[in-house]
């Protein structure tokens, strides 16, 4: 670990001189293809291996590892060419912002050390990365490394970080040992001791500035910034539930979506009828009659959603069983026929041992005769080559038979799980089929709720209009429908227009479970056909 220390330190060393020795007529660039290129195909392979690595083609999809070191680099571009890239060496250039790596989700390791960065961004998606160093940069605030909780070696040392805040987030990053911030602000400060305060707080880092972290060190911690601890682990326990509680929301979320009954689960549907109906929320300033209608009609609408609701969730646990016993077929028919693959093959290389003992045997009796100067046409040698011959035919009968049981096998096993999939998506188009059907009459019944609401206004309406022309009382009478006083007939509009935006609302809703139920039905037959 105190190598690796000392790397750095030499890393800074030789970084104050950059501009003047290390390549001193290279213009700062971007990351370009050729450079990508060079440097692959100048990868420190040596003498013949050197030769002929430069004679190949460069296949990017092939590319592990890349070392842009001292390139005098400023921008990063067209690593998206790489995307099985697992090692990025970037250290010892002029890059100022991280960016253009978020598509190398397969990057485990990352060294941006040496160079010019002021923020930690645009790695969140870096989620396989175990080792990142940010040695000597410009960075003054730790943050955007939550999602990176593979990550085993962080250095930040050499920066311009002069507080805590951020360290306690490495508690999330449960992989983490090893740690280093030294040289920043943060460690000057008076009566502070970084060392001590990483004991601390971070009980899972065991090397700290690249030394071990004993238990004398991590119990002197957490008696100096006991305060600190308990703020940190307070607020720790605020956001694992927090965490908990949205982990459950985007499950149940999805799962609402999987079952194509999202937004039917409370009152959604009700409160989305009104959603600028203007005529129907002039209806309901008639009065207490109105209100006690419209709290009867939302009741009812909870109702037949709930039965959706749960109708969906129903169906949904069916399918995944269905679909989760299919796969499981499908896994135990493959593992079985790779099985009976291995069986075959292993046979035929035992086999192929003593086929090529035998080989062996006869051929040394040739070459013996053949030492003893006997004659190559005498009876004793041609039946030598006989055998010989026998075996090389043998075998190559064996061969064949060998390949033809393998391929038997490939056969039987695309047969059956065509025919597997074929019952399947029949099993799985008669439960949408079914779970449709019903949820078209759940809708139906919507509409004739809303129907029959839209019927018991008309008799509110026209009641409260009679009494209030019978007593020419409109002093309290909404502004709205002062205009309904003289003429009935705009009553009757009003509540046609608020019956045809509730219906059409309705069907909305259901247009959209069924398209939403026609496309799952599509997309995973394309899934199982490819």
């Amino acid at each position: 670990m105190s190598l690796s220390r000392a790397s750095e330190t030499n890393k800074l060393d030789n970084l104050k001189s950059l501009d003047e020795v290390i390549y001193p007529e290279i213009e700062p660039g971007i990351i370009s293809k050729q450079m990508i290129d060079k440097a692959y195909l100048e990868d420190g392979k040596q003498g013949e291996a050197a030769r002929l690595h430069q004679m190949e083609p460069v296949v990017y999809e092939r590319i592990s590892v890349l070392r842009l070191e001292f390139k005098n680099i400023l921008r990063i571009d067209h690593l998206w060419i790489l995307p099985n890239l697992t090692k990025l060496s970037l250290n010892c250039n002029k890059i100022e912002v991280i960016e253009h790596i978020d598509m190398l989700t397969a990057l485990k390791e990352l060294d941006l050390s040496f160079n010019y960065i002021e923020k930690i961004e645009n790695i969140e998606k870096l989620v396989n990365l175990e080792v990142l160093s940010l040695f000597n940069n410009l960075i003054e605030k730790i943050q955007n490394l939550d999602t990176l909780e593979k990550l085993v070696i962080l250095s930040l040392g050499n920066n311009k970080i002069s507080t805590t805040h951020g360290i306690e987030r490495f508690r999330f990053l449960k992989d983490l040992r090893v740690l280093n911030l030294e040289g920043n602000p943060i460690e000057k400060k008076e009566n502070f001791q970084m060392n001590l305060y990483v004991a601390a707080v971070l009980p899972n880092v065991k090397y700290y500035e690249y030394k071990t972290i004993t238990e004398e060190m991590r119990h002197k911690g957490q008696e100096k910034y006991f305060r600190e601890l308990r703020e940190i682990e307070a607020n720790e326990e605020k956001e694992i539930l927090a965490r908990a509680a949205k982990a459950k929301e985007e499950y149940d979320e999805k799962r609402l979506a999987s079952s194509f009954v999202e937004y039917l689960n409370e009152h959604q549907l009700y409160e989305s009828l009104w959603k600028g109906d203007e005529d129907g929320h002039a209806l309901l300033m008639i009065g207490q009659p109105a209100t006690d209608l419209a709290e009867e009609y939302d009741n009812d609408i909870y109702d037949v959603t709930q039965e959706i609701y749960k109708y969906g969730l129903e169906r949904f646990e069916e399918r995944e069983l269905e679909i989760n016993e299919f796969k499981q077929n499908l896994e135990e028919g493959q593992l079985c026929i790779q099985q009976m693959g291995q069986d075959v093959i292993e046979d035929f290389l035992r086999h192929k041992e003593r086929v090529f003992e035998q080989a062996t045997a006869v051929l040394k009796a040739l070459e013996l005769r053949t030492l003893r100067g006997e004659d190559e046409e005498s009876p004793e040698s041609l039946e030598l080559l006989d055998q010989f011959d026998q075996i090389t035919v043998q075998f190559d009968d064996t061969i064949n038979e060998v390949w033809q049981q393998l391929m038997s096998q490939e056969l039987h096993l695309h047969e059956s799980i065509e025919e597997s999939t074929v019952n399947f998506q029949r099993r799985i188009q008669e439960m949408m089929a079914k779970f449709v059907e019903q949820v078209q009459t759940f809708f139906g019944q919507l509409r004739d709720i809303a129907i029959h609401f839209s019927e018991n206004m008309t008799e509110v309406a026209t009641h409260y209009i009679n009494t209030k022309l019978a007593l020419q009382d409109f002093d309290d009478v909404p502004q709205e429908l002062l205009h309904c006083m003289e003429d009935r007939e705009a009553i009757l509009n009003l509540i046609a227009g608020m019956k045809d935006t509730h219906i059409q609302r309705i069907d909305e809703r259901e247009d959209r479970l069924m398209v939403r139920s026609r496309d799952f039905i599509e997309n995973m037959i394309d899934e199982l056909n490819r």
